[in-house]
């Protein structure tokens, strides 16, 4: 009895037990659909997210078929063997500026990098380079080419940097850049400014010597090209020449050097109107006062010394722009010797004044002598009578203190008319011959200096430009 009631409950809550669980399947069911359908949601935008982003998470296409990941690109190209030959060759855009002050140059240049790595090598059924920018630079080996002597160097980055990378099929490879580099230049002043400068860009690998690369000029002679429009405001660009030599380091050994010549020629035309030109206007200038009557102290004191300031001024303005080296310069040359040609017609109107008062007074005491009466110089004559007086033309001693005798005397009796008659007589004498009294009153060292001072000029300039150009 109590097994039939047991079987009958039984049979009672199989078909809810059922039911229960078939729901229950059923959910789980329906979560492992929505899983399933989530998971092949995010993997879908997983594999977008790469597509848009692969860079991040695999090599690129192009990396792949160099296969870069595949080598160790720290080495150079067959490491352990013979040297790998570089290949250079150049192109000067532009040469910016040459500073005489910093004795440097500043130039704008395309570098061309030429070698084999076949470890880039690609299967290419037509044969075709692939061109990458800059960003593959930093994978592979590429030559450490530097500029020796160099102050500041860049690469050009507008719009991006100015790299460009091309890889052949079987390897080769040609490393382009665009450079503004600024480097020294030794240079000698001893004829400036009617010098010619020559200048070089050397160029070296840093860190490999000569047993591991093998720096050259990949076509020889012609590997340095120039633009046909470059121009300098001071120089002519006489000719560019590319050369190769060995530089040795104790420490490390030799290494490969190239070399890019220039030579510069100054325009001499900027030069000769800022400091020769006036130089030879101030010393035709200062012989003026050979010209100038001797007595005329304040005329020909003022024009030498405005001569010599201005001369000087000259000089200062040449050494502001110049390096302050210790050797003499072709202009200083000639600007000291002008100068010097100011100096001396100042000095040699010194000269004359001296002698000239000398002179007088050796003539005044023996007139005073011979007539008897106290020396008067023309000074003092000129305070009695108000008229400039000449020892040689008409200071006559003799007649003026028996002039002033007769005054002394008969100075009641005398007439006024005939006193400013005798004056009127004399002026006009002294007008009516005055080439006569110009040429009778300059001192003999005058006469000399007007032929001496020109000549000698002359004579300096025919040997100086004879000698510089």
């Amino acid at each position: 009895m109590v097994l039939v009631m047991k079987l009958l409950f039984l049979t009672c809550l199989w078909p809810t037990a059922v039911l229960h669980s078939s729901q229950s399947q059923h959910h789980h069911l329906h979560r492992r659909q929505q899983f399933s359908f989530l998971r092949k949601h995010n993997s879908k935008r997983e594999i977008k997210m790469r597509k848009l982003d692969s860079t991040k998470v695999r090599p690129l296409k192009s990396e792949q078929l160099l296969r870069i990941e595949d080598h160790d690109f720290a080495l150079r190209p067959g490491f352990g063997g013979s040297p790998i030959p570089v290949g250079i060759d150049v192109q000067v855009e532009s040469i910016d500026s040459i500073s005489e002050v910093d004795m440097d140059f500043t130039m704008t240049l395309y570098l061309r990098h030429y070698w084999k790595d076949e470890r880039l090598s690609f299967r290419s059924n037509k044969n075709k380079s692939m061109t990458f920018d800059g960003r593959l630079i930093k994978k592979i080996w590429v030559p450490d080419v530097f500029f020796v002597h160099s102050k500041r160097s860049f690469i050009h980055d507008t719009t991006v940097e100015n790299i460009m990378l091309r890889v052949y099929p079987d390897g080769n490879v040609l490393f382009s850049l665009r450079i503004t580099v600024s480097a020294m230049c030794f240079m000698d002043f001893s004829r400036f400014p009617l010098d010619t400068q020559n200048c070089s860009l050397e160029l070296e690998s840093y860190a490999y010597n000569e047993d591991d690369l093998m720096l050259y000029w990949k076509h020889g002679n012609k590997s340095l090209s120039t633009d046909e429009h470059i121009s300098l405001s001071q120089f002519f660009i006489e000719e560019f020449s590319a050369s190769s030599g060995l530089a040795f380091y104790s420490s490390t050994g030799w290494y490969n050097r190239l070399f890019i010549n220039f030579a510069l020629r100054r325009h001499i035309f900027f030069f000769v109107l800022q400091s020769y030109f006036p130089a030879m206007l101030m010393v035709m200038l200062s012989w003026v006062s050979f010209w100038i009557d001797r007595r005329a102290v304040p005329a020909r004191v003022s024009l030498g010394i405005t001569t010599v300031l201005t001369m000087s001024t000259i000089m200062t303005g040449v050494s502001a722009s110049m390096p302050q080296v210790s050797y003499i310069k072709a202009v200083d040359v000639y600007l000291w010797i002008s100068f010097l040609f100011v100096f001396l017609s100042v000095i040699e109107y010194a000269a004359v004044n001296y002698l000239t008062t000398i002179e007088e007074r050796k003539q005044l005491k023996k007139r005073g002598k011979a007539s008897g009466m106290y020396s008067i110089d023309a000074v003092q004559a000129m305070a009695f009578d108000g008229c400039f007086h000449d020892t040689d033309v008409d200071m006559d001693l003799t007649a003026f203190s028996d002039r002033c005798e007769e005054n002394e005397t008969q100075a009641r009796a005398a007439n006024i008319s005939n006193v400013d008659t005798t004056r009127i007589k004399r002026k006009r004498s002294v007008k009516g011959n005055v080439g006569r009294i110009i040429l009778r009153n300059n001192h003999v060292i005058d006469t000399y200096s007007r032929i001496i001072f020109p000549s000698v000029y002359i004579v300096f300039n025919f040997f100086y430009w004879g000698l510089y150009i």
